[in-house]
């Protein structure tokens, strides 16, 4: 992989580290994070530093990956996917002086390899999200997601475990 720094337009890529043949385009915002060999990057996309993206894999259009999360190969991320790394967030400390990096908990996030999630899906801290597994569009997830299971509803709920071969 390639440390690069590009800024042209509408493209602000800061500090990653890309693999080979990613694709990307207008309106996005990568810093500080990794994206591994042939992976897809829609319009609108935000990814924070310390982030990992997999090889390739899809990331849909106006989607925010924060810090903490890890994203394995061949995961596909829906239209509009939001993942939180701080379950009880605050702007300000109780004497009422802005918060810093020192002043919360980063709550890390795992997507296992080929898991799918739908457009819309709000993934809250400290989750972890199975290999083959499915998020339902629209679902939020609050608990972790088993390997090969489909999920959906808010809260996201199994809705039948898959066989391997199914996808």
């Amino acid at each position: 992989m390639n440390k690069k720094t590009i800024t042209e337009g509408t493209i602000k890529i800061v500090d990653c580290l890309l693999g080979n043949n990613i694709r990307y385009y207008g309106f996005i915002n990568l810093y500080g994070c990794e994206i591994g060999d042939e992976t897809k990057i829609g319009t609108f996309v935000e990814i924070q530093k310390g982030v990992k993206i997999g090889k390739r894999c899809k990331i849909s259009s106006h989607s925010f990956i924060c810090e903490g999360v890890k994203i394995g190969d061949e995961v596909f991320i829906g239209h509009n996917v939001t993942f939180i790394n701080d379950n009880y967030p605050r702007s300000t400390n109780k004497d009422g002086s802005l918060q810093g990096d020192s002043d919360w908990r980063l709550l890390e996030t795992n997507v296992g390899k080929r898991a799918s999630i739908g457009s819309s899906v709000t993934i809250l801290g400290n989750i972890r999200i199975g290999e083959g597994a499915i998020i339902g569009a629209g679902s939020v997830v609050t608990k972790d997601v088993p390997p090969w299971t489909v999920v959906a509803g808010n809260p996201a709920k199994i809705l039948r475990k898959l066989e391997k071969n199914e996808i």
